[in-house]
């Protein structure tokens, strides 16, 4: 089994100061990598951010949580990439997603296309950033994107390229992540465009034991070789476990028994969730986690347990 990894998910702050205290404390209380996500509200533009972040920190990994392939062209986000990982010295990660939320879509006027056309073009994103992050000009044609001499510079100082994230809930996306990903991203479904009764009804433990089944038939032999990450959205340290499940089951609209059944959620003392994490390590592969900025401190013991740091 992999040893646990586990990520900070910030999307924005009051200013520059609190967003370069927010890392630097992440950073040392342990955590792997600081991660932001890619959507039309109030949080920072991810790149910006994690540039900040990679100057305010020396070893904080840099992860896009997930970029949304269809608001940037590939040959756009590779230099983009690429820079980032020149000036963080090789902390970059690079989370891409094929495009859930269909608000994002909405406000500003893109086709929100059906999910079989927007996974497809997430694929050939991910070989065109291969293509132009290996030395020379490269040529593509594809249904998506057409690229002729296409130089691929800066070249990224992390070889062959930066770990790659790909992730959903689907079993396409999931196929798709397996064979092109260096890391796999697991979370409920999506399909609706938005995070309600119907995502919570998928996000039970036995749609996480289909899912990993998914990404083991697709991968083959190189499932060995892929990190599996998870992006808990519910954790409370400390707290009664079960009073909170039935406060984020009477949210969601099930009952509290599943919420704590389900993997994207964390509750109970640091003993109990360390022992969580341990069994979803055991039976799904899970080593990588995300956690929410807003329990960093009150998370930071498990990090720390499970870590070592």
């Amino acid at each position: 089994m992999r040893p646990f990894r586990f990520a900070m998910r910030v999307n924005h702050a009051p200013n520059v100061k609190a967003w370069r205290e927010t890392v630097r404390t992440a950073e040392a209380l342990g955590y792997d990598a600081v991660s932001v996500c890619d959507h039309f509200d109030r949080q920072w533009g991810p790149i910006v951010a994690l540039t900040v972040a990679a100057e305010a920190t020396t070893t904080l990994r840099l992860a896009t949580g997930v970029l949304n392939n269809d608001l940037r062209h590939p040959a756009v986000l590779a230099k983009e990439i690429a820079t980032l990982d020149l000036v963080s010295d090789g902390r970059v990660e690079l989370g891409l997603g094929a495009g859930w939320k269909h608000d994002d879509y909405r406000q500003i006027g893109l086709d929100f296309d059906r999910p079989g056309t927007r996974i497809d073009r997430l694929g050939e994103s991910i070989d065109v950033l291969r293509m132009l992050w290996a030395t020379g000009p490269g040529n593509y044609e594809g249904e998506h994107y057409e690229l002729v001499d296409a130089v691929g510079l800066p070249v990224p100082p992390t070889r062959p390229h930066p770990p790659i994230c790909v992730g959903g809930g689907g079993r396409r996306v999931l196929s798709m992540a397996a064979r092109k990903a260096d890391i796999v991203g697991f979370n409920t479904s999506l399909a609706a465009g938005e995070y309600g009764r119907e995502a919570a009804l998928a996000a039970h433990s036995d749609r996480f034991d289909e899912r990993v089944a998914w990404v083991r038939e697709a991968s083959g032999e190189r499932f060995d070789h892929l990190e599996l990450q998870c992006d808990t959205n519910f954790v409370s340290v400390n707290r009664d476990r079960h009073g909170y499940a039935a406060e984020v089951g009477a949210q969601l609209g099930i009952d509290a028994a599943e919420v704590l059944s389900m993997p994207l959620a964390l509750a109970g003392t640091v003993d109990h969730i360390c022992e969580q994490l341990e069994e979803r390590r055991a039976r799904w592969s899970f080593s990588y986690w995300i956690i929410d900025h807003e329990v960093m401190h009150d998370f930071a013991p498990v990090v720390a347990r499970l870590t070592g740091n």
